[in-house]
């Protein structure tokens, strides 16, 4: 089919989108569609692939199909669409979310020849009635969006998607075109066969981010690390990926209740909600959207400063979607990636129970995130590799790795113990097991393959499989070895790698990073720089508690405890809400007695000059869901206590544990209905001066003084009870 339109482009562009000038190859991929050719586009995120059928659906003659996965990104595309239109009708959405009213309008429109761009996703095209209609319809082109999800080895596969080439014979032939940020090689050539488009023109764009900072960092207080990189990036856009809907809730909330604003986001939420805290986030209503990767597959929003990964994600084409989200208007973009081995291995155990093929492809794609994680090769030229594109780039100096390189060696030696272990096995095994081979390990599958017989086993034993699987790809990314993706990854000697053992040269390899020991190293830090209280202020601190109970005619320990001061002798908290992240001290505490107290070592702060810990600025979140909330409403019910330690699976001595840190927090319960069953108003009166005259709160103290007339609990409830209502 040729429908060749001879048009000056640039000026339509100008018409119609306001923009001067094209971007990258933006001309020729629409000028190969409005000659009727097949067209396969690969461009990375913010790279403008939807002006690329967006345009040609303007100029051409009928209605484009523009074939998408989520109700959430046509929304967002038709209403940019109608932005640049005076007429509404000029494109619509098909999709579960119309009802019988808007289905009528969108078909009336069609039919009219107002509509030039109809959206529709794979499962409505397949419904008998809109395949009927279409049939009717004038069809200028059909473009494919986030194509790779036609593949089984594209990181967000979806099966309806294959779908796509008989229901397009259906409804009759016209032009097509695949978009995609992400797809390897294989990928591509999946794509291309499943849409029957292998003579389609394909217009690659290279996958190079300049503007991108990459860093992986060990996954040790991960959170606390979040939330300083958010504070230490004030008024800038973000998005922090977790795998898990529970993870999203937990840290959207931390982070609100550290002063960000920040809204989750995931599938399991409602409609309206999710749309709502999308769209805040695009308003700029919220800085930071926390997300499962539901969330931003064709989000337009240009200054996204930082994407962070709280966990891994499953593979490295997820990972360059969702890293790409940020600086797509060129500007500063940092993508920060928490990582540990044991993530991993979830991941791996999520996918038991799937069909075998998909469990080896999965597990490929894992492999191919660990490498880029440990690797302490550049990381922008790892991803580019990935991707097919090779590059001359060495140090890009914009990722950890390049800008905090690690010392290197001459691999020369161990490269070619690499390359000789792979012609020996006959090119037949994977990474793993060459490595494990080298390094003298006994697996079930050297076993098997009575590869511990050979000469080669063991023969690099001075080192481990971690540090062979380092040369292994180091080794691919030189182009000495092939991994083979069709068979799972088997390895194989490339052209480069025959000559290079015919004759060797130095090629300088760099140690991969070891995540656990980096995590160790940075907890023993920690621990070697834990600081001990200021001796000097705690000492103020409780003249000012024992002038205070003075005043109130109250034990010291009803004011604060000891604890307490230590801690904010230690965090020098010097506002209200500081003192609340202090240990034992809730709202309630920090209202009543706060004041003095914060006023003090405010002016002690200054008086010394001492620089705060900037720990302190990190509060956590009660759960909500947790203990404390069931035994208040429980106590409020007037459940017994035993009934309610039933319930938790708690013994009785851990819920007194429990009533104690609820009121030593500042939160008043009223236990009177059961301390009136086990102790008449004499005995409480008695225990209740005891409390009242003490010098300590010591349980071990007042056993003493009553010469063990009462229990244990009953002495430690009446406790609970005096500080609930002196205190609190």
């Amino acid at each position: 089919m040729d429908t060749k339109v001879d048009v000056a482009l640039p000026e339509l562009l100008k018409k119609y989108f306001g923009f001067s000038s094209f971007k990258g190859n933006q001309e020729e991929i629409i000028q190969n569609v409005l000659n009727g050719k097949d067209t396969f586009v690969l461009m990375p995120t913010g790279g403008g692939k939807s002006l690329c059928y967006q345009l040609p659906a303007l100029i051409m003659e009928g209605t484009a199909i523009i074939i998408s996965p989520l109700i959430a990104l046509m929304k967002n595309q038709v209403d940019a669409m109608r932005g640049f239109s005076e007429e509404d009708g000029i494109a619509h959405f098909l999709n579960s979310s119309l009802n019988k009213t808007q289905i009528a309008k969108v078909k009336e429109d069609i039919t009219s020849g107002k509509t030039k761009l109809l959206y529709v996703a794979p499962e409505s095209l397949t419904k008998e009635e809109n395949i009927a209609f279409l049939m009717q319809s004038k069809i200028s082109f059909y473009a494919i969006d986030e194509a790779h999800c036609i593949s089984e080895w594209g990181h967000d596969f979806r099966p309806e998607y294959r779908r796509i080439r008989p229901i397009i014979n259906e409804i009759g032939s016209a032009p097509l075109i695949a978009l995609t940020a992400t797809a390897t090689p294989k990928v591509q050539s999946d794509i291309q066969k499943n849409l029957v488009m292998m003579d389609a023109l394909v217009f690659k764009s290279s996958f190079n981010r300049p503007n991108l900072y990459y860093e992986v960092r060990p996954k040790v207080n991960a959170s606390r690390e979040i939330i300083k990189f958010i504070k230490s990036n004030p008024g800038k856009s973000g998005i922090v990926y977790c795998l898990s809907r529970k993870k999203v809730e937990e840290l959207s909330e931390l982070l609100q209740v550290n002063g960000i604003k920040a809204l989750p986001y995931h599938a399991g939420m409602d409609a309206n909600t999710r749309a709502g805290n999308q769209d805040k986030f695009l308003m700029e209503e919220a800085e930071v959207i926390v997300a499962t990767i539901a969330f931003g597959m064709g989000i337009d929003k240009p200054d996204v400063r930082f994407v962070i990964h709280y966990d891994i994600p499953k593979s490295l084409e997820g990972y360059y979607q969702e890293t790409g989200r940020a600086g797509r208007d060129g500007g500063e973009g940092k993508c920060v990636t928490f990582y540990k081995y044991q993530d991993i291995q979830k991941l791996e155990k999520f996918m038991q129970g799937k069909p075998l093929s998909e469990q080896e492809i999965g597990k490929q794609l894992l492999l191919e995130t660990v490498s880029y994680a440990e690797s302490s090769i550049c990381r922008r030229r790892q991803l580019l590799f990935y991707f097919g594109e090779v590059t001359g780039i060495e140090n890009c100096e914009c990722c950890d790795n390049c800008c905090f390189p690690k010392s290197q060696f001459d691999g020369q030696d161990y490269i070619l113990d690499v390359l000789d272990t792979v012609v020996t096995v006959k090119e037949k095994f994977k990474a793993d097991h060459i490595a494990n081979l080298l390094a003298g390990n006994i697996t079930a599958s050297i076993k098997s393959y009575k590869h511990n017989e050979l000469d080669i086993f063991a023969s690099g034993s001075e080192k481990d499989s971690k540090f062979w699987n380092t040369i292994i790809r180091q080794s691919i990314i030189s182009g000495l070895l092939q991994k083979d993706i069709e068979t799972f990854g088997l390895l194989s000697l490339t052209e480069e790698g025959k000559k290079y053992i015919e004759s060797p040269f130095e090629i300088m390899v760099t140690e991969d990073h070891d995540y656990e020991g980096e995590a160790d190293d940075e907890m023993e830090a920690a621990a070697q720089h834990m600081v001990t209280a200021d001796e000097e202020l705690l000492h103020i601190l409780k003249d000012l508690r024992k002038r205070i109970s003075k005043q109130k005619n109250l034990p010291p320990f009803v004011i604060f405890q000891d604890p307490s001061l230590e801690d904010m002798a230690i965090h020098y908290p010097i506002t209200l809400e500081e003192l609340q992240n202090i240990v034992g001290v809730g709202a309630g505490k920090a209202q009543k007695y706060g004041k003095e107290f914060i006023e003090l070592i405010k002016n002690y702060v200054e008086e010394k000059e001492i620089i705060r810990p900037q720990d302190m600025v990190v509060k956590s979140v009660i759960n909500k869901s947790g203990i404390k909330v069931f035994i208040i409403q429980s106590i409020d019910r007037k459940l017994s206590l035993e009934d309610i330690a039933a319930a938790k699976g708690l013994k009785m001595n851990e819920l007194i544990n429990e009533l104690e840190v609820i009121v030593n927090s500042g939160t008043r319960i009223n236990l009177d209905y059961y301390i009136n069953e086990i102790l008449d108003d004499e005995r409480q009166d008695e225990i209740y001066d005891y409390f009242r005259e003490a010098e300590t709160e010591s349980i071990d103290e007042a056993l003493k003084e009553f010469d063990d007339e009462y229990t244990e609990e009953e002495l430690r409830l009446m406790r609970v009870k005096f500080l609930s209502e002196m205190g609190n």
